[in-house]
């Protein structure tokens, strides 16, 4: 496994365990990841490994920034995505936001049905983090 996939493994695990636990994305494990995945590609390819990893957080963060800005996410999972971004680079981190997006739904349809099947309403919000992982990592280390 890669220096990328080791990090990316222990933010995964990080974030999914607060977002469940707590219901939010700390900024230490979104920041941790921004910035291992901005030295070690910067570490392993000089400036231009660098600029990559920053071109994948800023894909990361724009990508999910729509949906944060129409009150659909949490400013957490825009962090996160971005951090994953500077780990995996742009054209993976676009290929983890559709995985994540149909994971979301999946995720999405289950607690609604859940909810019907208790006779009581889905829950307003389901944590995201574990979507956004999954999608990252289906991109990581299944398709790339």
């Amino acid at each position: 496994m890669t220096a990328a996939g080791v990090i990316s493994l222990a933010v995964g695990c990080a974030a999914v365990t607060e977002d469940l636990l707590y219901g939010r994305i700390s900024n230490w494990t979104a920041g941790a990841g921004f910035l291992g995945g901005i030295l070690l590609h910067a570490w392993q390819g000089g400036w231009r490994g660098g600029l990559w990893a920053l071109a994948g957080a800023a894909v990361g963060f724009m990508v999910f920034l729509v949906f944060f800005l129409a009150k659909g996410m949490g400013g957490g999972d825009v962090k996160l995505m971005a951090a994953f971004g500077s780990l995996v680079g742009p054209g993976a981190t676009l290929s983890a936001a559709w995985a994540a997006a149909l994971v979301g739904g999946l995720m999405a349809l289950t607690f609604a049905a859940v909810g019907a099947l208790r006779r009581g309403a889905a829950p307003a919000t389901i944590p995201y983090a574990p979507a956004i992982v999954s999608g990252v990592w289906l991109a990581q280390f299944v398709l790339g």
